[in-house]
């Protein structure tokens, strides 16, 4: 469990690190031994603007932290990458992850509850858990969507050789501190 001492520190990390990254200016990450699985995810007025994470630690989180969020602004494909005319209206989410955890049946999932891993065909594609309350999917609208993210048919979720693991997620972000 991340306490509020904890979410604030990782919350102004994500904050100075895309600050710092146009100032060039130096920073010094606390050290942590925390090491989980997480998501920076960014948004302007509400809408996705970058969403970069590591389903498992790679490094200590505070450092994690640091990365993932100016590999959101600056290297998410699906995105030009931010400005420093954009930080202001930059919101900041984090998803820290449990470990991942294999199932047996797509049934076992449970949207809004859970984060969804999805592998077949050396493809695989991830979605947070907070994805099924944005857009209101159903568990087999989810599925769908999630095969269709990892470049496969709609329908690939279904094939006997996809594999499934689950995650849960504690997300919080600015405006909840």
């Amino acid at each position: 469990m991340i306490d509020a001492a904890e979410r604030r520190t990782l919350l102004y990390i994500a904050r100075r690190s895309l600050e710092t990254a146009f100032s060039k200016e130096a920073m010094d990450i606390p050290d942590t031994d925390i090491m989980r699985g997480a998501f920076v995810t960014l948004r302007k007025e509400g809408s996705l603007r970058g969403c970069i994470g590591y389903l498992e630690g790679i490094c200590p989180l505070y450092r994690e932290i640091h990365e993932l969020a100016r590999e959101a602004a600056f290297s998410d494909y699906r995105f030009h990458p931010v400005t420093e005319d954009e930080l202001g209206s930059i919101g900041i989410e984090i998803s820290v992850l449990s470990v991942p955890e294999a199932i047996e049946d797509p049934e076992e999932f449970l949207p809004g509850r859970d984060g969804i891993i999805l592998s077949v065909g050396g493809r695989r594609s991830v979605f947070l858990p907070q994805v099924a309350d944005e857009t209101g999917w159903s568990r087999e609208e989810m599925l769908s969507a999630l095969s269709e993210k990892a470049g496969l048919p709609t329908s690939a979720w279904k094939n006997p050789a996809a594999s499934f693991m689950t995650f849960q997620a504690e997300v919080f972000g600015e405006g909840d501190m």
